[in-house]
């Protein structure tokens, strides 16, 4: 049996549980969180959110790419949400290399360029933090910026710490 079998499975019995029902398209706290994909963050569980809170968007490094804004907007403009909550963590894989020099990996083993934006890696976490505040901060498309912040959670303690920003982001 492989793991996705074991999550299906897991599925079966969440369904069988009464899982809670349907519940309103809109997120109840009216807030969007972007966060590392990182296995090591279960994010519902380090922020208390219940089924139906908060939007959950998660990407390596829990940077603003393209379509982290995207998705933002619609998370904004479609289903209501007024707050981010960007969440990077310490000892973060995007602190270990240099997407441009990953991207010209990936292009070397495969002959096609990646698609993706520009290089999103950071040495600095907290600095990566002020960097994703002021790209959503500058975002033309998003209708709320003014209640945008930013964290870093460590995981070793469990705890998060407030960022504060923004920086100048990259231009």
């Amino acid at each position: 049996m492989t793991a996705t079998d074991d999550y299906v499975a897991n599925n079966t019995r969440y369904a069988a549980s009464g899982f809670g029902g349907m519940l309103p398209r809109r997120p109840s706290r009216r807030v969007a969180v972007l966060a590392c994909m990182d296995s090591r963050m279960d994010v519902i569980a380090l922020l208390g959110l219940r089924s139906g809170e908060a939007h959950i968007l998660r990407n390596a490094g829990g940077v603003v790419t393209d379509d982290m804004e995207r998705s933002l907007a619609f998370s904004q403009h479609v289903l209501g949400t007024t707050e981010v909550m960007l969440v990077h963590h310490t000892d973060c894989g995007m602190q270990a290399f240099s997407e441009a020099e990953f991207a010209a990996t990936l292009h070397a083993r495969t002959g096609v360029v990646p698609r993706w934006g520009p290089d999103h890696s950071f040495s600095d976490v907290d600095a990566g933090v002020r960097v994703a505040i002021a790209d959503v901060c500058r975002s033309p498309f998003l209708l709320h910026t003014d209640a945008v912040r930013g964290f870093v959670y460590d995981v070793a303690t469990g705890l998060l710490r407030e960022v504060d920003g923004p920086a100048q982001a990259p231009t």
